[in-house]
């Protein structure tokens, strides 16, 4: 299973229509996340930064955002971390607004263009792995798992910050009107294009649920793998941590 823009058999002619679907909307992205949100995003990346802290607090720890977009989660990490920080993206005029976004800040953030089912890291290297609101895009959530599990150090941790099932019974119909009525007319009139605002409510529909992305991530080999939800489900925050090898602690 994957974005529905393509096949999960098909990876790279879905990668490239997803990446050419973002550098159309890179210019507008912050401010749409933002006000589309209702500024909610902002507190959920704060969350998950805190969430993963504890396995980037000491010196000389390696954390990588993939699917980073323009950085927004990898600074926020880079503020609870003592050692380093990367993000990753393929798609270049994201990761281009990411550097311009350090450079103005002076945030020691390293940003690297790379394919989140073939990252450029060694085995077993990393101390966290983390991704906000751009797993759901992989063209193969599988294959994207199993990268994350193979990079990771046993012991390290991945943070999944998605979109997910609205809980609420009161609140669900009400976010489901906005979510697939108003957002992508509001996402389309700002952005002046059409595409990306309809694919977010399909894309949405068709993810996994809190429950079937933790069963997900569990076959891929995580373990403690548990999930917070975020506003009554809008969104949902899943760790898992790699597990460690016999004799170690």
């Amino acid at each position: 299973m994957g974005s529905p823009l393509g096949s999960p058999n098909d990876v790279e002619t879905t990668g490239r229509a997803v990446r050419e679907m973002f550098a159309a909307v890179a210019h507008r992205y912050d401010f749409l996340n933002h006000f589309l949100s209702l500024g909610r995003d902002i507190a959920w990346r704060r969350a998950t930064a805190r969430t993963l802290g504890e396995f980037l607090a000491r010196p000389g720890s390696v954390g990588v955002d993939v699917c980073c977009g323009t950085g927004d989660l990898a600074f926020a990490l880079k503020r609870v971390s003592g050692g380093t920080v990367i993000g990753t993206d393929f798609c270049h005029p994201m990761l281009r607004l990411a550097q311009q976004k350090a450079q103005r800040s002076r945030r020691a953030v390293s940003f690297l263009e790379a394919d989140t089912l073939a990252l450029p890291f060694p085995d077993d290297s990393l101390d966290a792995i983390s991704s906000a609101f751009g797993f759901r895009n992989l063209a193969n959530y599988s294959m994207g798992l199993a990268e994350m599990h193979r990079v990771l150090r046993p012991g390290g941790v991945v943070g999944i910050l998605e979109f997910s099932r609205v809980r609420w019974p009161l609140f669900g119909p009400l976010f489901r009107l906005y979510f697939r009525q108003v957002l992508p007319r509001l996402g389309t009139w700002i952005s002046g294009v059409r595409g990306p605002y309809q694919y977010l409510p399909d894309s949405v529909s068709r993810f996994p649920d809190q429950e079937a992305l933790a069963a997900a991530m569990r076959a891929a080999g995580f373990t403690d793998v548990r999930y917070r939800d975020f506003t009554g489900g809008v969104a949902a925050l899943h760790i898992g941590q790699k597990e460690l090898g016999p004799g170690k602690i």
